[in-house]
């Protein structure tokens, strides 16, 4: 089998509050976009993971994680040899090992004949890591908790835009960024809820994108709000961080606006993709808790 992982940004971010688990309550729109990692599954007599990043071969891949868990939640043996091709750059903000790990899911229980419906492995995803379960669904959508719990949004026509991503991350970056969070961060999740709102009315309004943690990835990674000035002088829409960061994204964006980034970014070492918004992979789901009613 030979399947495509796809990588997110965030529409919307908003915190909403310190959970007693330690994780922070959000609500965010999460999108899908055409940058994708790619993955080759076949069966095999013991589990092996291999990425064309050496780094990120073996056991510490979340693509391991999550044939491990699918196959000891269905008492079989985790047979399979995974290869893993890495287009989404890591550590960015985008979703990229979150993504592997839905689409080995989905091709494990196919590749498995598991016959488990995507609500039962969103149950499993959710233990992999908060972004997960989107990605079985990927689309536009709300994810709520700490990202495990998915509704479907009104989906945004395609748009074009421009993704902007430094050459190096920070590690443990969202750890990090997190760990700024104080109350002044903290929102009821209003602009969320008006930014769907302009969905379901069949509207689009960039100046509604929007990430609360912007200011704090700034604080966190050098040279993140240089980048931010450079962007806004050279794009309509304003640029805005994608999760706890460092990639930035300014949608919607033209051929022509697109190219002037390009040509004013690359050559100082950063890394410009020309991608789209691209729709859910399984449609509509209805509101789901992963690991709970």
């Amino acid at each position: 089998m030979i399947v495509t992982a796809p990588a997110k940004i965030n529409l919307t971010l908003e915190i909403l509050g310190r959970r007693a688990d330690g994780f922070h309550e959000v609500k965010t729109v999460l999108q899908t976009i055409d940058l994708q990692d790619q993955l080759e599954i076949e069966t095999a007599p013991a589990l092996n993971v291999e990425c064309d990043d050496p780094s990120l071969s073996g056991e510490n891949n979340l693509v391991w994680r999550a044939a491990s868990d699918l196959a000891a939640h269905a008492g079989t043996e985790p047979g399979a040899r995974i290869f893993l091709r890495k287009s989404i750059p890591v550590g960015m903000g985008l979703g990229g090992g979150s993504s592997d790990a839905a689409a080995a899911l989905l091709s494990l229980n196919e590749l498995w004949g598991l016959g488990l419906n995507v609500d039962e492995l969103a149950g499993l995803a959710a233990g992999i890591g908060s972004d997960v379960a989107f990605f079985l669904w990927g689309g536009t959508a709300l994810a709520s908790g700490r990202g495990e719990i998915i509704e479907p949004a009104p989906s945004i026509p395609p748009m074009l835009l421009t993704l902007v991503c430094p050459t190096e991350t920070i590690p443990e970056k969202t750890r990090k960024v997190y760990s700024q969070v104080t109350p002044g961060q903290y929102s009821d999740g209003a602009r969320t809820g008006e930014f769907l709102e302009i969905l379901k009315a069949g509207q689009f309004v960039s100046d509604m994108v929007s990430n609360g943690l912007d200011e704090l990835c700034f604080r966190v990674f050098p040279g993140l709000e240089e980048l931010r000035h450079q962007l806004s002088d050279l794009a309509a829409s304003k640029p805005v961080v994608s999760g706890a960061g460092p990639a930035m994204f300014c949608l919607p964006t033209s051929e022509d606006e697109h190219q002037s980034i390009a040509n004013t970014l690359k050559p100082r070492g950063f890394q410009v993709y020309r991608v789209r918004t691209v729709g859910p992979k399984t449609g509509e789901t209805e509101q789901y808790r992963a690991g709970g009613p």
